[in-house]
């Protein structure tokens, strides 16, 4: 699997913008949405440790406010040798507007690492569909 170009020049544009004064960890994240387009987001530490926001939400957060509501592709970058993958609590974002195929791109600032599913990051998971009883 490629990752399309499009969303690694944005994730990285992301990850430069991300303000991680307390980690020193950036994060870029690209989403293509439904219709197409692509969205982005970095992580935005604070000072109150928890009151942070991860690159993830803050580009679902721009993907809803754009009128999509399916994620179709995913891209996470960051800086280290390690594979950099969503965490436990953005899985389950993602989750929310993904299916388990979708594809979740694993880069660093040289390109892509890896692709995997969404569904082999998050077996088993708990979605919207679970509330229909």
């Amino acid at each position: 699997m490629t990752a399309p170009k499009d969303m690694i020049d944005l994730a990285r544009s992301m990850m430069a913008n991300a303000y991680a004064p307390y980690s020193k960890f950036p994060v870029g994240v690209a989403l293509r949405g439904e219709s197409g387009r692509i969205y982005g987001g970095c992580n935005v530490e604070n000072a109150a440790y928890p009151q942070g926001v991860c690159a993830e939400a803050s580009a679902i957060s721009a993907l809803i406010g754009g009128g999509d509501r399916h994620i179709t592709e995913v891209l996470v970058m960051a800086p280290g040798v390690g594979l950099v993958t969503p965490c436990g609590g953005c899985r389950q974002k993602l989750r929310e507007f993904a299916a388990d195929d979708v594809q979740i791109h694993i880069a660093g600032p040289e390109g892509l690492r890896r692709s995997v599913t969404l569904g082999e990051l998050l077996p088993l998971s708990f979605g919207p569909e679970n509330l229909k009883f």
